[in-house]
């Protein structure tokens, strides 16, 4: 069985998006953040760093591995169900690009697009001007960002991150996007990305994830 510990709309949204995509029977593990429960012992002694996603696999042939890090989740599920074609195939061309741009989106988006959310993480206690001017970059900063993801759909052409092949990589494109919505750039501004977070809403392994996770609208 595989048991993914998660919050509504965390960065366990993608590796949710993708169980659901997979059809494979697992359970969901609530770590209510309001109650502070990613700090708890419980949790810690499963992710140390107190964040989420967090995955256990308890299959056989997994020695009930436990992993943190969506990017980490996402690579497992996908390597561990090839069939599936959720990433191109190993020591092809294409393969090192869907690394690019995996690797691009967990070091690069999401940490600009966090500094916005916590923008206190990066100033001294009490120091809200600093706070704000924070915020304020990582608005631009995500901006730029964003521009550079949509010209990716632009150069390529075709439906999702990596073009024609659906891959792991596109929940979590649709994830960062989404939490970018109440931005006053927000991703769907830019044609090419407004167009992809539709077609993703469509999908019914998205559409039952916002379902189980109670996700109000606006989506994106």
């Amino acid at each position: 069985m595989i048991e993914l510990y998660y919050f509504p709309s965390n960065a366990s949204f993608a590796p949710h998006v993708v169980l659901n995509e997979l059809g494979l029977p697992f359970q969901l593990t609530l770590v209510d953040r309001d109650k502070d429960e990613h700090k708890s012992p419980a949790f810690l002694a499963i992710n140390p760093n107190g964040l989420l996603p967090a995955l256990r696999d308890t299959r056989p042939g997994q020695d009930g591995l436990v992993l943190f890090e969506t990017a980490a989740i996402l690579l497992h599920l996908a390597d561990t169900h090839p069939d599936a074609g959720l990433m191109p195939a190993l020591g092809t061309p294409a393969r090192a690009t869907a690394y690019k741009w995996l690797m691009w989106l967990t070091n690069t988006l999401q940490p600009t697009v966090i500094t916005y959310y916590y923008p206190d993480r990066f100033v001294a206690p009490g120091n809200t001007g600093g706070s704000a001017e924070v915020k304020a970059q990582a608005q631009v900063r995500a901006a730029a960002q964003l521009d550079l993801l949509a010209a990716e759909f632009e150069r390529h052409g075709g439906p999702f991150l990596l073009g024609e092949q659906f891959s792991v990589l596109d929940p979590f494109a649709f994830m960062l996007c989404r939490w970018t919505r109440n931005f006053s750039d927000p991703a769907r501004n830019r044609p090419a990305l407004g167009a992809f977070l539709e077609r993703m809403a469509q999908r019914p392994a998205l559409l039952k994830t916002i379902e189980t996770e109670k996700l109000p609208k606006p989506w994106f």
